[in-house]
């Protein structure tokens, strides 16, 4: 092994170690303390299980763990059966770079964003139901729950909105390991439906591919904060929202219920996934006596065009809750049942008062040091790896997935326990740092597999014209993965501009960006001014992707292969 890469690698794992995963486990351990009774600034110093008793009694305690259990897996099978089925449906007819163009605007918009403009859309007085108003005679919003409704269903389709699309990149990416065209074929020609053949043959060997990523949409289903928060119900909300208030709540004794609530929310994950494992062993065993029947099954058609139509038909929603957004902030006087605004105007952007200029310069500066710091810790972590000749250890998958699949309230309030003891709670470091758990991941997945495609023969024929290490990343390898660093770049923008949680609890309320702000006002404050704040929401990840776009594309304007990682 290369000393230098085995020194680099050390010091890359010993900083994702130290830096972000002994945090996450340092706050489940000051969460976990206070669950189970020990808390001294209560005078609480002897293990019990009353914080767990105080939690099953808080009201309303019952229906958020079935509303949390209900929206969460709803919107993930549902996800997941839409995604496949519109993959199904579509595959042979789009590409997966077109797929990842097309399904740009829904991945880059922030959760809460979305939601805003979702809460527009859906809205009794929203754009539906102005649409509708001159075929059903109304001249008033008709008195309906389309939004915080007590069944959470304008939730699950906020998070089937969000997620559908982001199966579907993820099972694109999947399709093209496998030779899809070639089984279609051979399924169809022994007599199976497409449908069938991709039963059968395809997703048996896609499943394996996306599972770690399936885990990951239903860990966020069940624990969203900001989404629930706009679109779900409020009394009684999910439990994420609830743990949320129990821990803000003027009474410190709810601290310890909360945490309890906390640690429950972490096991209910955790049941989920076992719930999904179990759930596979037992469809391997039905898939396995379906093969061997032989039998060719029922047309499934008419559910691929079913699931396609859904799939259009949210993707629609999408985008009118993000257009909704800038109309919203523009508008001045929009009447129920007009379309469009009867006047607009600039004063949502041109009032100081607002504060959204603060707020926006809050969120670019987060945005922009907790992503740079995050490409820089993953260029060096795939770098040590070069050096030292070594691929990625499972360990290391886990960690990197880690944060990902446990739920934020889990763990952020006890870190925030441990920033207060150091003296950084409430200061931009703390939300930095705090940020970074989760912006370092996703950034890290982005550039992996484009890193090691990059042809091997490229960097031996520069190394034996003397070219050393440092000399070949800097003038070979980041030139050459110019457009997968600054897409991982843009990425990270907006899993920073969206962090909702860690902002709110390191941040001690102090720290105000576009996102808690927008969440705050969502809940009744002017239409306008909250749309002004989720329309920068957007606008922020879509400059970055432009960016990511565009930079590559006028630096290697002359250089036509230069679009990326090259394959080997």
């Amino acid at each position: 092994m290369n000393t230098d890469g085995r020194y680099l690698r050390l010091t890359v794992l010993s900083i994702v170690g130290f830096g972000l995963m002994l945090p996450i486990f340092l706050g489940f351990w000051q969460t976990g303390r206070a669950a189970f009774g020990l808390f001294p600034a209560l005078g609480r110093d002897t293990l019990s299980l009353a914080p767990w008793r105080e939690l099953v009694m808080l009201p309303g305690f019952g229906t958020s763990l079935k509303l949390t259990l209900v929206t969460g897996v709803s919107a993930t099978v549902l996800s997941l059966l839409l995604a496949t089925g519109f993959c199904a449906a579509v595959h042979s007819r789009v590409t997966p770079g077109a797929g990842a163009r097309m399904l740009t605007p829904f991945l880059a918009i922030p959760h809460a964003a979305l939601a805003v403009g979702l809460a527009f859309v859906l809205a009794p007085s929203g754009w539906i139901a102005r649409g509708l108003a001159p075929f059903v005679g109304w001249d008033r919003p008709p008195d309906l729950a389309t939004v915080n409704d007590t069944w959470g269903l304008a939730l699950i389709v906020g998070l089937m909105i969000k997620e559908v699309p982001f199966l579907l990149l993820v099972i694109l990416s999947a399709l093209t390991q496998i030779p899809v065209a070639k089984h279609v074929s051979a399924g169809r020609a022994l007599g199976y439906g497409r449908g069938v053949v991709w039963i059968k043959i395809i997703m048996p060997q896609v499943w394996p591919m996306i599972r770690l990523p399936v885990w990951v949409v239903l860990a966020y289903a069940l624990s969203v904060v900001d989404v629930a928060m706009i679109l779900g119900p409020s009394n009684p909300p999910t439990l994420a929202v609830a743990i949320t208030r129990w821990f803000n709540a003027p009474d410190p004794g709810q601290i310890v219920p909360a945490s309890a609530g906390a640690i429950l929310q972490v096991l209910i994950i955790a049941l989920g996934i076992a719930v999904f494992m179990l759930g596979e062993r037992l469809m391997r065993r039905i898939g396995r006596w379906w093969l061997r029947r032989g039998g060719r099954g029922l047309s499934t058609e008419p559910g691929l065009h079913l699931a396609s139509v859904i799939t259009v038909i949210l993707m629609a929603i999408g985008m009118l809750a993000m257009l909704s957004l800038l109309i919203w902030s523009l508008a001045w006087r929009w009447p129920f049942p007009q379309f469009l605004p009867e006047s607009w105007s600039l004063r949502s952007w041109l009032n100081s008062a607002s504060g959204w200029q603060h707020a926006l310069s809050n969120t670019v500066f987060l945005a922009i040091t907790t992503t740079m710091l995050s490409v820089a810790l993953a260029i060096a972590w795939l770098e040590g790896e070069d050096r030292a000749r070594r691929g990625r250890a499972a360990w290391a998958e886990a960690l990197i997935y880690l944060p990902l699949v446990i739920p934020q309230i889990g763990f952020l309030y006890g870190l925030n326990i441990a920033f207060l003891k150091i003296g950084i709670s409430g200061d931009m470091t703390a939300v930095i740092w705090a940020q970074a758990l989760f912006v370092f991941p996703y950034v890290m997945i982005a550039l992996s597999d484009p890193w090691r495609a990059l042809n091997r023969r490229t960097l031996d024929s520069a190394a034996a014209l003397g070219a050393g290490p440092f000399k070949r990343l800097v003038k070979i390898k980041l030139p050459i993965l110019l457009r997968p660093i600054l897409t991982a770049t843009a990425i990270g923008v907006a899993v920073s501009v969206a962090q909702y949680l860690p902002t709110l609890f390191m941040g001690a309320g102090r720290i105000a960006t576009l996102t808690t702000e927008a969440v705050t006002l969502s809940s009744g404050s002017d239409r306008r001014v909250t749309g002004v704040y989720a329309a920068l929401q957007i606008m922020l990840p879509f400059v970055a992707y432009l960016a990511a776009f565009l930079i590559p594309a006028f630096r290697h304007c002359n250089r036509r292969d230069l679009t990326g990682a090259t394959q080997t």
